[in-house]
């Protein structure tokens, strides 16, 4: 399709009210831009406004009820009384529009009586509401505050996502965290329309998923983390219930067991799987590289067949992550003979692998998954190989990376990566001979070698995480940071109302 510009308009949201805190005279909004991030294709507006009350209807078809639930519950919450879809007044409808490119793109059109929500699925119907709430003002995150009614200006926008991947990896092997902890992170990757979320499940310092048919991995391998400080694990009935949520926000759930190095809490859970017989002792330190499974041994490849097919059968989506990297420890030759027949085993329990930039030296075919996160020799390689990448550059989106020299968290041996550096590069030309339908999309990691609570996860995720969002939604052309960074300031107040522990950096002048 051709490339359409946005067009930056002013316009009024009006937001009339009381909040429980706050006397009714004291609450006032002073006109503002839309200021949606990700960024939209098209954004026009007109003079009027659509009014929601507790007249108004929420109606559509039910192949879309997700959606309809999810927008009446975040409405409700915020109005003195609740939204159903027995009104008398206007009416909010979802609609089917197969004329849509793909199943998350969508448009959202708004007149006097009817505020309008057209795409292909519950996907698309999902990312407009997303866009919606930024458009309402901030303080209705705020289940406190409790309004009569929202205007919200007549306006048309057309949307669609740049890349189909669009990903946050959370580290918890390292130190581990809860279902509920890992909800938080959900609700807050989805108001920016990532639509991935990649759990690092083992590592050295722990092992953080129940594995039936080894239980010594979960009973001994879990019991150990970074310091001693968070440690624990998932049983499968936890994972699916975190799964499930994700699911409710269309976000996928890829789970990675990291292999053949970063593996020293299989290790000391079974002997079996080192060369030597012996098992090694847990380990609460943060380098890598020093261990490895025994690959000349069936027994290896037994243990990874029950761990790979007792996964499967509890993941719904598309893909395993199988790690390779920092394989230190496996001579090269070896490393390959392993990669060659995991992924092949990944794809005989129904799973499509994924794995770190260095599995691009094995007999990887084309359109296989490359996540390149460093070496830029190995992301040409899987250029050349014809793979699929994605782009995980640790200088630029390694979130777990420090702002600059003053911050207490993190680490910097990729550098420094402030706001600016997160979202001021370009996809296409990061490295030459990786570029346009190659790149599958794009992912931040965050490594928890330093993160020991929800707070310090929020802080190094905000604001970085919602430029990498931006950065995987919108057309790359007309991106600049000197816009963004403007776009990016209004977020402030919206943040604060979520909870949101942030980074506010000198280079944003927060309004």
């Amino acid at each position: 399709m051709n490339i359409l510009k946005v067009s930056i308009l002013l316009f009024t949201i009006l937001f009339i009210g009381s909040c429980t805190e706050t006397k009714v005279e004291e609450l006032k909004y002073i006109p503002t831009e839309i200021d949606i991030i990700p960024r939209p294709i098209i954004m026009e507006v007109a003079d009027g406004f659509f009014e929601i009350n507790s007249n108004t209807k929420i109606i559509g078809n039910s192949e879309m009820m997700n959606s309809i639930n999810i927008l009446r519950a975040y409405l409700s919450k915020g109005l003195k009384e609740n939204i159903g879809d027995n009104g008398v007044g206007n009416t909010i409808i979802f609609l089917t529009d197969d004329e849509l490119n793909n199943d998350e793109a969508y448009r959202i059109e708004v007149g006097k009586d009817v505020l309008s929500i057209k795409a292909s699925s519950d996907k698309g119907a999902f990312y407009a509401i997303q866009t919606l709430r930024q458009i309402i003002p901030a303080e209705m995150e705020n289940s406190t505050c409790k309004t009569n009614s929202l205007e919200v200006p007549y306006y048309k926008i057309y949307d669609s996502p740049r890349y189909e991947y669009r990903g946050f990896m959370l580290d918890v092997a390292r130190h581990f965290y809860t279902v509920a902890e890992v909800k938080r992170v959900i609700d807050l990757l989805t108001i920016y329309k990532i639509n991935t979320l990649h759990m690092h499940l083992t590592d050295d310092q722990g092992w953080r998923i129940e594995i039936k048919s080894w239980p010594a991995l979960t009973l001994y391998g879990s019991t150990s983390s970074v310091n001693s400080e968070r440690h624990g694990f998932y049983t499968q009935d936890e994972f699916l219930e975190i799964q499930a949520y994700a699911l409710k926000h269309h976000i996928e759930l890829i789970p990675e067991i990291d292999m053949p190095g970063h593996t020293n809490a299989a290790l000391a859970s079974y002997p079996i799987l080192n060369c030597n017989g012996e098992a090694p002792e847990l380990y609460t330190g943060v380098e890598v590289g020093f261990s490895s499974l025994c690959v000349a041994k069936d027994t290896t490849y037994a243990f990874i067949n029950d761990v790979l097919r007792e996964i499967a059968a509890i993941t719904t989506g598309r893909y395993i992550h199988i790690g390779g990297d920092e394989s230190h420890s496996t001579a090269t030759a070896d490393y390959i003979t392993f990669i060659n027949r995991v992924r092949k085993m990944v794809r005989d329990n129904g799973k499509e692998p994924i794995g770190w930039d260095e599995i691009a030296n094995a007999e990887i075919e084309k359109g296989a998954i490359v996540q390149y996160w460093g070496d830029v020799k190995n992301a040409q390689l899987a250029a050349k190989k014809k793979a699929r990448i994605i782009m995980s550059p640790a200088d630029r989106i390694y979130l777990d990376i420090k702002y600059n020299d003053s911050t207490k968290l993190g680490l910097k041996w990729a550098g420094f990566n402030d706001v600016k550096d997160a979202y001021d590069w370009k996809v296409d030309n990061l490295v030459e001979g990786v570029y346009g339908d190659m790149i599958m999309g794009i992912e931040a990691p965050l490594w928890t070698e330093t993160i020991t609570s929800v707070d310090d996860i929020e802080y190094m995720m905000f604001p970085r995480i919602i430029g990498v969002a931006e950065i995987a939604w919108s057309d790359g052309g007309g991106r600049n940071w000197e816009n963004y960074k403007v776009r990016l300031a209004k977020q402030k107040l919206r943040l604060e109302k979520l909870g949101v522990n942030f980074y506010k950096s000198d280079l944003v002048e927060w309004k």
